[in-house]
């Protein structure tokens, strides 16, 4: 039986609001009848696959360290438009986030698939986001922000294109706010800022989308 925040559960959830979605309940109904039909039948247990990590990555549930994080585009564990993938129109989804706390110095958001497989694939990073800052449109970039390489060594966003045939994979929009510049020069990695960041967050969240072919 799938915990709540497994990825067998993400994966139930987007079928079930599916099923909603092709009886002609609206999106935004068709969503929470899919969530409340899946809190009956799977009760949160207080320790759960997610509660471990994700499969081939570190931990991460929505709001996880004081931030929360969303998308104007897509809820958390639901399917991101086909526009934001790799065969679509490649464009970096919105992301936005609570007020960071005093003292915030620099704002880094990291966005990984832990079910690619060849191990956890990194498809966009970007630090140097003033902290005055809680949001990033839609193929936009704040002033002053800079991208890293993806997992295609390219920079900037590249976008989800997971096997065909695999189940919706995971992704996860980590959002971090630290008191310190991070100073990472122009092409930062995934590793450099989770290595950097270690010891100065001063709050996080993470925001998970799924996407399958």
């Amino acid at each position: 039986m799938p915990n709540p925040g497994s990825h067998a559960y993400d994966v139930k959830r987007t079928r079930s609001r599916a099923e909603y979605e092709d009886q002609g309940v609206p999106d935004a109904a068709a969503d929470q009848a899919a969530n409340d039909e899946l809190r009956r039948a799977y009760p949160p247990n207080a320790v759960g696959e997610r509660a471990a990590g994700p499969r081939g990555g570190g931990g991460g549930v929505e709001d996880d360290g004081g931030l929360h994080a969303r998308s104007a585009a897509f809820s958390g564990h639901t399917l991101m438009p086909a526009r934001f993938s790799l065969d679509g129109d490649n464009t970096s989804p919105p992301v936005q986030w609570d007020e960071v706390p005093p003292g915030t110095r620099e704002v880094a958001l990291v966005c990984e698939d832990p079910d690619a497989p060849g191990g956890t694939f990194t498809h966009w990073v970007v630090t140097g986001i003033p902290a005055d800052v809680n949001s990033i449109a839609e193929g936009s970039l704040p002033p002053g922000a800079v991208e890293g390489r993806n997992g295609f060594g390219e920079r900037g966003w590249g976008g989800p294109r997971p096997p065909v045939g695999d189940e919706p994979h995971r992704y996860f929009f980590r959002v971090y706010a630290v008191d310190r510049p991070l100073d990472l020069g122009p092409e930062p990695t995934a590793e450099d800022v989770h290595a950097a960041v270690r010891g100065h967050v001063l709050a996080k969240g993470t925001l998970v989308g799924l996407f399958g072919r």
